[in-house]
């Protein structure tokens, strides 16, 4: 699965604790620590018991976590006696993942007999599990209360995934995607300066059928709008992702909405814009849609009926934002995006007033480091007020973090 679209370079000196329990899916702890590092998070790691019979602490520190306690009285000589209370003090998030039926019913009852259940008790910030289990000890009563529980006490949850356990059986007890349970950590991390706030977001390509088999559309890989709609939820806003063919997958709490066509896109998008309060509309919409053949567009056309002298007729798809533009109403923002071979300045302040935005990002496509299914972006900006800035070549992620951040200033 990709992670292109959650790898924010902003966490430099943020720290998490990973707490890992006694299950088949302690494997994935190291994936989920690999992503954190990654993200430049400062790391310490707690095994229990049942955890190192799976995964070793040397694993772990391996792959860079700073510190990795496995008991709760360690030798004085070596030890931190107050290693406990050490996560509470020092890291912004502790998150357990995976977490068993037996450290989920120490957390909901106060039992502290470990050092991760210790930790746990003695942690007040943001508490993020992710349980993994036979589907039998998730749907026990017993396990469903304790869950309860503890999401009614502020702790965020990454509910399990259904399909084949260790075991074989089938059902709902698998650990969530670790690309969900990353979201949530940096989630946690984030500024909440969009909460309260709905964010509409188109993105990737649209494609326009001809025949049966053939379309018309553009090289967009979605990706800077999926930074953009990942940015926005993790900094507190409720996220409506209107997306085109694209392979991006999103966090469960950004509701999407799959579209092929720009025609499709117009009617998602029409039907979100009035209960959003922004609207990022990043989609490369296809500007023409080709009239369907003779015979419809149910069936493929053979090249031999075709002829030599093939003509395509083409007719104008909707302009979704001016479409938008135009329903504005007050207190609403519009940000557009302008893909340019040249002028991008003057391009986009034509785009600006034409389709009454307040914000346009134009980011030149032709050229490497740029574009169309690039990692990275070039852009200009330009608000409704006149002022202008010109990004260097950044990452689509830090772009979407820095897009978000002008909003202050609107």
């Amino acid at each position: 699965m990709s992670t292109e679209h959650l790898r924010f370079p902003c966490f430099l000196g943020r720290r998490v604790h990973l707490g890992v329990t006694g299950s088949i899916a302690a494997y994935k702890s190291l994936e989920l620590l690999r992503l954190l590092v990654d993200s430049q998070i400062a790391v310490g790691v707690t095994l229990t018991a049942s955890g190192q019979r799976f995964i070793g602490a040397e694993s772990y520190r391996a792959l860079g976590a700073q510190t990795v306690d496995t008991v709760l009285f360690a030798e004085a000589e070596t030890g931190d006696p107050f290693a406990h209370l050490t996560p509470g003090r020092a890291s912004a998030a502790l998150v357990i993942a995976p977490a068993t039926a037996n450290i989920l019913a120490k957390l909901a009852h106060g039992l502290a007999d470990d050092m991760l259940s210790t930790q746990g008790l003695a942690f007040r910030g943001p508490l993020i599990l992710a349980p993994a289990m036979n589907p039998a000890m998730w749907a026990a009563p017993a396990t469903q209360a304790n869950w309860r529980t503890l999401l009614g006490r502020g702790a965020i949850g990454v509910g399990p995934a259904c399909g084949n356990v260790a075991c074989g059986d089938t059902g709902t007890g698998r650990l969530a995607p670790v690309e969900h349970i990353f979201a949530e950590v940096l989630r946690a991390l984030s500024p909440k300066d969009l909460a309260g706030k709905t964010v509409l977001v188109t993105l990737g390509p649209t494609r326009e059928a001809w025949d049966a088999v053939r379309y018309l559309s553009n090289p967009s890989s979605g990706l800077m709008g999926a930074c953009l709609a990942v940015a926005a939820w993790l900094r507190g806003a409720e996220v409506q992702v209107v997306a085109g063919p694209t392979a991006y997958d999103f966090p469960p709490g950004i509701s999407v909405t799959r579209i092929t066509s720009a025609r499709e896109m117009l009617d998602a998008a029409t039907a979100l814009w009035p209960k959003a309060d922004i609207a990022c509309c990043t989609a490369a919409v296809c500007d023409f849609r080709p009239l369907p053949p003779a015979t419809g567009q149910d069936h493929k056309l053979k090249k031999r009926d075709l002829g030599d002298d093939l003509m395509i007729t083409l007719e104008p798809n909707p302009d979704i934002l001016r479409s938008l533009g135009a329903a504005k109403r007050d207190g609403q923002l519009l940000i557009g995006f302008a893909a340019e071979t040249d002028d991008l300045q003057g391009q986009a302040r034509l785009k600006l007033a034409e389709k009454n935005l307040d914000l346009i990002v134009a980011n030149r496509v032709g050229v490497p480091g740029s574009g169309f299914d690039s990692a990275t972006n070039t852009v200009s900006v330009l608000d409704r007020s006149g002022r202008s800035e010109q990004w260097p070549e950044l990452p689509k992620t830090e772009v979407a973090w820095r897009i978000w951040d002008l909003l202050q200033h609107l």
